[in-house]
């Protein structure tokens, strides 16, 4: 046929061009294989870091950033047989309670067991109160295994135990399970939200509101979605509370450049440590009310309040408490997770999202948008699940849950209270009293011949003293500069996660450091 004729000759032309080395479409030079004696043929990659999204360049995530991937590399060291100024790499970067050393709640585990293997239901070593919780979950699901798809939304009976447990916390509020997003950890819930706001080009591009010192995740998808990140500051003289005075100047000063739609608030604090008043939630309410702001609360550590005098107030309870004019007209998504508190159940990626006031076509748009990834892991759902709706009184487990739970917390408190008064004890360290969530944002005092040295080598001076301290120490703390700090102060963060002998001897490695890098510096 005389088109199979014509593709013959071009496929003749095509592999003389090709023997001759000419390159063609696509192909960037022809290589000569000594090996094989062959011509072996060279083309440009399709995605360079030239032709990749530029947003995603953008993206920074201090803490796993590059002080965390040099202590992967002396660990690695470490094990090689490399001699180092110390044996181990304490890691006391990121809020990973159970590799820090936290234990895992019994019941929790108990009942994923049997949800994950329900031949286990047989054995009377399990309490009959998990048996009966791993039979609702598991009834749940498509053919009663936590291996099926769920609906996109999240298990229906789970969002039912989510609302009731939120009408619990708050005295009553209603919710409705309709309004509850089950989600890959709070993360999750939080880009998917951000994904909703953000629209416009240039001066209508969307702003958010976020406060510094914020946790990574913020930045780090406002510049992935190429929207406008607008900080505001929160006090550190006042314990890191916030101040309206302060959004005010915010939001002011960025109407010049974008459009504010929305203020993130985290409380208690990543990673500062505050526990917000409910004056001050209050005081946020009216500011979002008054300047049409979509609020985004990050609630993730609701439980972890330790301070005399500090409690948990959710967004959502101060909301309705404050009357029709705020509850009926402002709009509020707020966030949980089993990661934080005294689960530390991070790698199940459990959490749930609840949205307040959301426009109707809106909220269409929001469960198309979360179908998009089919569902969230059904063994996280089962144990958000655990989480809201965990042993009652006069069940089998209750006394062992409350003792493990109480325990847990207790711990956390002590070691809260253990690092701020050592890092107080320390010339040239400042740290605010932690009074929840799991971090100390200590305030440094560095020399200036130190700040000068960092510059020259193209590092933030927090980095250059961090880096410096895992090389003696073997103490892996993320800078200050990698959450946002005001400028010409310093800081770092760390988790008060390790136990309780290895975080005295964390803290007393960091006061060691710090006298030595000052008087090196000085």
């Amino acid at each position: 046929r005389p088109y199979e004729l014509i593709s013959t000759v071009c496929l003749f032309f095509c592999v003389i061009r090709y023997t001759n080395g000419i390159a063609l479409s696509g192909i960037s030079g022809v290589a000569h294989d000594k090996m094989t004696d062959k011509a072996v043929f060279t083309r440009d990659k399709v995605l360079t870091i030239h032709t990749m999204n530029p947003t995603v360049k953008k993206v920074e995530y201090a803490v796993r950033g590059p002080i965390v991937q040099r202590a992967v590399q002396i660990e690695k060291e470490l094990k090689e047989g490399v001699k180092k100024p110390f044996t181990e790499v304490i890691k006391a970067n990121i809020g990973d309670a159970h590799a820090m050393g936290q234990q895992p709640i019994t019941f929790f585990r108990q009942v994923l067991a049997l949800c994950s293997y329900p031949e286990l239901l047989k054995d009377n070593m399990f309490p009959e109160d998990a048996k009966n919780r791993a039979r609702r979950i598991l009834q749940a699901c498509g053919g009663s295994s936590i291996g099926a798809y769920s609906a996109s939304q999240g298990i229906e009976c789970v969002r039912q135990d989510v609302a009731r447990y939120i009408e619990c916390r708050d005295g009553g509020v209603p919710c409705d399970p309709d309004n509850i997003y089950l989600t890959t950890g709070a993360s999750d819930g939080i880009v998917t939200m951000l994904k909703l706001l953000v629209c416009g080009e240039g001066p209508t591009r969307t702003g958010v509101m976020i406060s510094i010192p914020q946790y990574p995740l913020y930045s780090a998808a406002l510049a992935e979605l190429a929207a406008v990140q607008v900080n505001y500051y929160l006090n550190e003289d006042k314990c890191w509370s916030m101040d309206v005075s302060e959004l005010e100047r915010s939001l002011s000063e960025a109407r010049k450049y974008c459009n504010p739609k929305a203020l993130c608030v985290i409380n208690p604090g990543n990673p500062t440590g505050q526990v917000q008043s409910r004056q001050c939630i209050e005081d946020v309410i009216r500011f979002a009310a008054k300047e049409h702001l979509f609020l985004m609360a990050d609630e993730v550590y609701q439980d972890n309040v330790y301070a005399e005098g500090c409690q948990f107030h959710s967004f959502k309870k101060v909301l309705f408490e404050m009357g029709p004019q705020y509850s009926n007209t402002v709009e509020l998504a707020s966030f949980h997770s089993t990661s934080k508190c005294y689960m530390g159940e991070c790698g199940f990626r459990g959490g749930y999202m609840e949205v307040i006031n959301m426009d109707p076509e809106v909220k269409a748009q929001l469960t198309k948008l979360v179908s998009v990834r089919l569902c969230p892991p059904v063994p996280g759902q089962a144990l958000m699940d655990l989480v809201v709706n965990s042993p009652k009184p006069g069940e089998p487990s209750y006394n062992n849950f409350m003792k493990e739970r109480t325990a847990t917390l207790s711990l956390l408190a002590e070691k809260a209270k253990l690092t701020k008064e050592i890092l107080n004890t320390v010339p040239g360290i400042t740290c605010n009293p932690v009074q929840g969530a799991m971090y100390s944002f200590p305030k440094i005092s560095l020399p200036e011949k130190a700040i000068k040295e960092a510059k020259a080598l193209g590092q933030a001076p927090d980095m250059f003293y961090c880096m410096k301290m895992l090389e003696e120490t073997g103490i892996c703390l993320v800078p200050g500069s990698g959450f946002g700090q005001k400028e010409g102060t310093y800081h770092f963060r760390m988790t008060i996660l390790p136990p309780t002998d290895k975080l005295k001897i964390l803290l007393a490695k960091v006061k060691e450091f710090h006298q030595k890098f000052t008087k090196q510096y000085s």
